[in-house]
């Protein structure tokens, strides 16, 4: 198993980071939360699983190890596959989720794309005894991921956005619906405006 990669940052793209390991690009799969903290040319560590299906070796990319392990944990529960667990890592915290389960809120659950009521309903069941007491480490993720970037809020969040699956214009209007809210703050958090910009989409469809 591939534990974690360390090296520049080579590339960045919508889902993924291209990291130089050894002469070698590792190509990672990341949150948008996390593409948002890494910068082409600076220094990288990235904490990873593999996933190995039949036609494909995958790797995916975290902040931290408490990060990679919600994400296999959460592919323990019946029809969460990586990509599932992906998405809700991308609108919630490990923590957040944590609190999530063991709060019963189904309304944060299906504030994932891809998740409905059934689903988070099955979801609370399944993880209540897998996902352990919160950590601490939502307030030290928030302030990683508020890092200013090479681009603006809401270009980041923009693309972001498709890289979940939206439409352009489905982003367009999400960002447009939470200017209000960035432009509160001098420094606005992106991880914190995708969550609400999600909500915006769940709410219109």
């Amino acid at each position: 198993m591939i534990a974690f990669v360390s090296g520049p940052v080579a590339a960045l793209a919508p889902t993924t980071a291209v990291v130089e390991v050894g002469g070698v690009g590792m190509a990672v799969q990341c949150t948008p939360n996390t593409l948002s903290t890494l910068r082409i040319g600076q220094q990288a560590k990235l904490a990873t699983s593999l996933v190995v299906r039949e036609d494909s070796l995958t790797l995916y990319g975290f902040l931290d190890d408490d990060e990679r392990q919600v994400f296999e944990l959460l592919q323990t529960a019946s029809g969460v596959g990586p990509r599932l667990a992906q998405a809700m890592l991308a609108v919630h915290t490990p923590d957040a989720l944590r609190i999530a389960v063991a709060g019963g809120d189904e309304k944060s659950l299906t504030a994932v794309p891809g998740i409905g009521k059934k689903g988070a309903q099955k979801l609370l069941l399944e993880l209540k005894d897998r996902l352990g007491a919160p950590q601490g480490t939502g307030a030290r993720l928030a302030a990683q991921r508020s890092a200013p970037g090479p681009a603006p809020w809401s270009e980041q969040l923009h693309t972001a956005l498709v890289g979940l699956g939206y439409a352009p214009r489905e982003a367009e209007d999400a960002v447009t619906a939470v200017t209000p809210q960035a432009e509160a703050t001098a420094d606005p958090n992106v991880g914190a405006l995708l969550k609400a910009a999600l909500q915006t989409l769940n709410r219109a469809r």
